[in-house]
């Protein structure tokens, strides 16, 4: 009878075992499920993306947390959630050895393992970025989100847009707890970018509730749905959002001036990241993270000198045939946008949006040749909101993967000075790089992908910025390459003034945050005073652009030493952007593995 007792406990615990490993999740089951987890942890990237449906998105988008309109996130507290989660899902990474997966399952462990790794180093540096500053704070970030992003397309999505506008104030007094306590820790921002937040902030609070953002947007996207909406309801949205605006907003709003103000008599004018506490490892990781290789600042530094001499000596060339042989390269480039940007009276912002669309229309027509993997979703150009206009840089934003809107190329209109760099000159290597085939390329056929796992087609696990933006310089390489500038010279000009622009960044950057350059410093080296205080406060992006194209350059020369006659340029960029973002080591792999299949 014991014998049989114990018979039956062997197979009792054997079976039980055998559901166990039975019900282990498979690698695709354990990260579709990773990246639901993920993506709760920020709703407004969960809105973003639309990343659900039906009940459970739709409780998302009532929510708000401490991020902004693009996913990122603001404070310590931010940064501990996500690296707590993110050690969880390291630690289930782990059981799961590449020997069995599929290439593909590979390259999605990958690009995870090097997200989640990068959020548990980068949590210690949460309070060295400052949460109120002029480019990207949460101030504009809570802005830009709820009147751009946060989707209007019915009575609940304006429902919602009210319940997240009723937690604006309360996140607004979060992110002025987090920067109290990053102030007392010795991370307060730079005198210059106080008195930039503030006078963006008294813009903010100066209008009357009805006239602010917040409330006229959402009365021009009802309007915009045409008559969906019945004008009595309208208007009574509308007021709802006024008074919101008039009640506790412009208080937080002035709360945050408040708080700045105070902090004014104990900044400094030093702009770089080595002033800070643990400034220079806080520098070299947003390095890592921005360019996703181990470059050191003095590698980069040189990288950036080398590639201006190099630029600017393809530049000289032209400039003498134009007839330009006097002064610097900037002086006699900013006498030439002169000639060409359009005169102040009439305002001519009208025509140039119209001029640039035609443009990116252009380049649809003329990509034919070198791609045959492009977006399905449209993409147009518009006009930077006031509110944040005076320090936006050029920049595109994706489609909603609902298709309700487009890819849209935003054009900063405050400034038509010969120093602005996408003007003039750079009118259309701007245009090739935050469009077409640039950022609408890259960032569009991923979201649109049919056969990348949803995590990947929405870029849960990170839009690696040397990624994304070494993509969309390489693209206006590309454009010289295949003659988009043939037959105009100040076209040819403008694109390598913007990689010399680029290269000059790696100088700067590191000059900035590593070499103790002060902010006249870089002013004197070219750089307008907009784009100066942008390096200071998101330091080492900047730097991503030059270090991705030249990454991906060195890899498709490399290919096609390999491949000879078997290479196709559109097999490459198809192999490039089917992938989406990634990690450049990661990307690397797969050029690896398609050079080793025969360029298939």
């Amino acid at each position: 009878m014991k014998i049989r007792l114990l018979v039956l406990l062997a197979l009792f615990t054997t079976c039980l075992a055998g559901l166990g490993r039975a019900a282990a999740p498979s690698f695709d089951q354990w990260a579709d499920d990773f990246a639901v987890r993920w993506v709760k942890q920020n709703p407004q990237f969960a809105t973003r993306a639309q990343y659900f449906s039906g009940v459970e998105q739709d409780a998302l988008d009532r929510q708000l947390t401490l991020g902004g309109a693009f996913g990122q996130t603001y404070g310590v507290k931010a940064a501990q959630e996500r690296a707590a989660l993110a050690r969880e899902g390291l630690q289930a990474l782990a059981g799961f050895p590449d020997a069995g997966l599929t290439p593909a399952q590979r390259t999605s462990a990958a690009i995870i393992k090097w997200t989640l790794e990068d959020a548990v180093r980068s949590a210690q540096f949460a309070q060295q970025t400052f949460i109120f500053n002029q480019f990207s704070g949460l101030h504009l970030g809570l802005v830009n989100f709820l009147t751009t992003t946060h989707p209007i397309r019915n009575v609940r999505d304006i429902e919602n847009y009210l319940a997240r506008l009723a937690l604006v104030a309360p996140r607004i007094d979060d992110g002025i707890a987090e920067a109290k306590a990053a102030a007392d820790a010795g991370c307060i921002p730079p005198r210059f970018v106080l008195q930039r937040v503030l006078d963006q902030l008294e813009g903010f609070t100066a209008l009357n509730p009805a006239g602010n953002v917040f409330a006229s947007s959402l009365d021009k996207r009802i309007a915009a749905l045409g008559g969906a909406i019945p004008a009595e309801q309208r208007g009574k949205f509308v007021a709802a959002a006024a008074k919101e605006v008039a009640a506790n907003i412009i208080p937080a709003y002035q709360r945050v001036r408040a708080l700045l103000a105070a902090q004014l008599p104990r900044a400094t004018d030093d702009a770089g990241a080595w002033r800070l506490p643990h400034g220079a490892e806080y520098y070299a990781n947003n390095l890592e993270t921005l360019t996703t290789t181990k470059l050191t600042p003095a590698e980069i530094h040189a990288i950036g000198l080398r590639e201006e001499k190099r630029v600017s000596a393809e530049m000289e060339s032209i400039l003498q045939q134009l007839g330009y042989k006097d002064g610097t390269i900037q002086e006699r480039i900013e006498k030439l946008n002169a000639k060409l940007n359009p005169p102040a009276e009439p305002d001519p912002r009208v025509a140039l949006v119209a001029k640039v669309d035609a443009l990116v229309q252009d380049a649809q027509r003329r990509s034919v040749a070198c791609f045959d993997l492009r977006p399905k979703a449209p993409v147009t150009v518009k006009r930077e909101p006031a509110f944040s206009e005076k320090s936006a840089a050029a920049h595109y934003s994706a489609p909603a993967p609902d298709g309700t809107t487009p890819g849209i190329y935003w054009l900063p209109l405050a400034d038509l000075s010969p120093r602005v760099t996408w003007l003039g000159t750079g009118l259309k290597s701007t245009a090739y790089h935050e469009a077409v085939p640039g950022h609408h390329f890259q960032i569009t056929i991923q979201q649109e992908s049919t056969e990348l796992p949803r995590y990947r087609k929405l870029g849960v696990f990170g839009f690696n910025s040397a990624y994304v933006e070494g993509w969309a310089l390489y693209a206006e390489r590309l454009a010289a390459e295949n003659g988009w500038y043939d037959g105009d010279l100040p076209g040819k000009l403008g694109f390598l003034n913007l990689q010399l622009f680029r290269a000059r960044r790696l100088v700067v950057d590191t000059g900035l945050h590593s070499l103790k350059w002060t902010r006249q410093q870089v002013i004197d080296y070219g750089f307008t005073a907009t784009e100066t205080e942008r390096y200071i406060v998101w330091p080492g992006q900047a730097c991503s652009y030059m270090i991705g194209q030249l990454k991906i350059l060195e890899l498709r020369e490399k290919a096609k030493a390999a491949l000879g006659p078997k290479f196709s340029i559109k097999e490459f960029h198809n192999l490039v952007l089917r992938g989406g973002s990634m990690p450049l080591d990661v990307l690397a792999q797969e050029v690896d593995h398609w050079i080793a299949a025969g360029g298939r």
